[in-house]
């Protein structure tokens, strides 16, 4: 390669970043090519890094520009790709900085767990590969240390409904009450045999004060939120628990459209439009979402499945509100989905406002029982 176009590439390099980056803040109702744009700022920062140690290998001074351009762009690569020291002791040990919450306040600390919980298996074709994933999720979430816990796809059958499989889906009980929980559920759907299908939030600290955030109808994807009062210096914080839009990409068809040209021409421009209109929606839901936090009263935490990777407009306009708490105190890129489309996906975030400080956050990869992966995290409410 000539260095004359050498010089040229670095400048597409860096131009290309550039634009990725901007491209995260323009919800896809008005580009609808800016989602799909966003998705490539890793691919220009690992492009950006190679052409500064291809100019430092050669001793140029133009090493300087991709260099700082890097720095400058480290919160992007702090994003996607976290490396807190914190958290690989954290990967190592198995837990939550349980450590650091000895070390807080008392009664300053609030350990939450957020997971999609995919309605529980509760279908046969869903628990086929595992038929005992119900009964043992459930009893995983009603064990867990957690305060508090938001549930997404939530399925439970209340008191006084019958199933093929007795009381165990009653886990409204099982995870609230017999666990020492207040349960809040939020329901988007409830069949004609009374089970109920939406979000659910369950907390060992009172609920004194609940609501839906309907996107349009209240439909599987919406938000809830409750206040719970914490004992001591906690005091009353809100909690939202958020389901957005799906992406509505088919594993199947996105595996037809990878493995031959066919198979792209007959799938990859019906991908391409879902994913461009599932986009577009979060947009709008982040954006709504993020007006009630603005309005919130009292400190917020914020959690659920939000279908979209950490460079998207939803990620951005809330991590702009909020700390995220895997790229605050995690190691390496935090992957949440559980399935077989492209790997290192993180798509289940947790976010916390101010005055909470993030003291850590695993992701259970170690609960297979659904296609997400549940996220924990501790959090301090400083002064």
């Amino acid at each position: 390669m000539s260095r004359l176009l050498s010089y040229r590439f670095t400048l597409l390099v860096l131009l290309g970043l550039l634009l990725s980056v901007a491209a995260e803040r323009v919800p896809g109702r008005q580009l609808s090519l800016a989602p799909l744009l966003a998705l490539t700022v890793p691919l220009w920062l690992v492009l950006t890094g190679l052409m500064a140690l291809y100019w430092a290998l050669r001793r140029r001074r133009i090493t300087l520009l991709p260099l700082a351009v890097l720095v400058l762009a480290w919160p992007q690569v702090q994003r996607g790709l976290p490396l807190h020291a914190a958290g690989l002791r954290a990967l190592a040990s198995g837990y939550v900085s349980d450590s650091l919450a000895q070390q807080a306040r008392p009664g300053a600390t609030l350990r939450l767990l957020s997971a999609n919980v995919r309605i529980f298996n509760v279908y046969a074709q869903l628990r086929k590969p595992d038929p005992a994933a119900p009964a043992n999720f459930i009893s995983w979430l009603a064990a867990s240390r957690a305060d508090v816990l938001c549930l997404q796809e939530f399925y439970q059958e209340p008191p006084g409904t019958r199933s093929a499989d007795g009381s165990l889906f009653r886990v409204g009980e099982r995870v609230g009450a017999e666990s020492g929980r207040q349960v809040f559920v939020s329901k988007s759907l409830t069949n004609s045999s009374g089970a109920q299908f939406g979000l659910a939030i369950f907390s060992r600290f009172p609920i004194v004060g609940r609501g839906e955030i309907a996107f349009g109808r209240l439909s599987q994807n919406h938000a809830m939120w409750v206040d719970v009062a914490g004992p001591g210096p906690l005091d009353t914080v809100r909690i939202f628990n958020a389901h957005l839009q799906s992406m509505s990409i088919d594993e199947s068809d996105l595996v037809k459209a990878s493995s031959s040209k066919a198979g792209f021409e007959s799938k990859g421009r019906g991908l391409l439009g879902r994913f461009i209109r599932g986009a577009a929606a979060r947009a709008w839901q982040a954006d709504t979402l993020l007006a009630h936090i603005r309005r919130a009263p009292y400190p917020v935490l914020l959690a659920g499945d939000f279908n979209d990777v950490p460079y998207s407009y939803a990620y951005t306009v809330l991590a702009g509100q909020l700390q995220n708490a895997w790229a605050t105190t995690g190691f390496g890129p935090g992957n949440t989905y559980h399935g077989s489309l492209p790997p290192l996906l993180r798509i289940d975030q947790q976010f916390a406002g101010s005055p909470w400080q993030v003291l850590g956050c695993r992701i259970h990869t170690e609960i297979p029982y659904s296609d997400h992966f549940p996220v924990e995290a501790v959090y301090e409410l400083r002064n």
